[in-house]
């Protein structure tokens, strides 16, 4: 699976929220995309996954424009006011309604299996409030989640590194994804980039086609 943005630019009532950005991403692949706080990322994760019509440009999937396509193959984890769970909810309803949106079975029975299989310890911990997750845990948690959807063949992860943290963490994350087949983009800041060693593609720009996976084999 290719995903290929085009000059993808997306303008606001109040003027531009994403800058033309050109990028590729394929299936095995992590891209790591990265912009400023202000620049556009949620936006630009939304346009990837055909939530959000650019204003020019194209996103294809496969070489073709279809956002019901891209909707239903493009999985956003945690888009903040978006995709993002609401802090106050316990982890088991997190997962829940994850397992819920994904067309599977989220009886309490089902949770609490699912949560022991990722080992979820210890007991009694899918009763916290999601909000006491540290960074690693509520991106692994998402990222599981986003994976249980029957179609999902790409992830976008959107500012995993606005929770804090060493971004090795949920970079890792993303790299255990690609090798199990799927395309993952990651957007975060300019400086996790530098942590990471590696050298992204970056909003609103016309980026050279790459995939940084490679380039950080030591980092899992």
């Amino acid at each position: 699976m290719e995903i290929v943005a085009t000059g993808v630019e997306v303008i606001g009532a109040h003027g531009t929220l994403l800058a033309p950005t050109s990028l590729r991403a394929r299936t095995g692949q992590v891209l790591l995309v990265t912009g400023d706080p202000n620049s556009g990322r949620t936006a630009l994760a939304l346009a990837l996954s055909g939530r959000l019509r650019p204003t020019r440009g194209a996103v294809r999937l496969d070489g073709a424009i279809d956002a019901t396509a891209l909707r239903r193959s493009v999985a956003v984890v945690d888009a903040p006011q978006i995709t993002e769970p609401d802090d106050a909810l316990a982890v088991r309803d997190v997962v829940a309604e994850g397992l819920s949106l994904a067309g599977r079975r989220s009886g309490r029975r089902r949770v609490r299996d699912w949560l022991s299989a990722r080992d979820w310890l210890p007991e009694g911990a899918g009763e916290q409030r999601f909000e006491h997750l540290a960074g690693y845990e509520r991106t692994r948690l998402l990222t599981e989640l986003a994976c249980e959807g029957r179609a999902t063949k790409a992830l976008v992860l959107d500012c995993p590194d606005r929770h804090g943290g060493d971004p090795a963490g949920w970079y890792s994350l993303a790299a255990r994804q690609a090798e199990r087949g799927l395309a993952v983009i990651a957007l975060c800041s300019p400086h996790s980039a530098d942590k990471l060693g590696i050298s992204p593609a970056r909003v609103g720009a016309d980026n050279p086609e790459q995939s940084t996976l490679d380039s950080a084999e030591g980092l899992r």
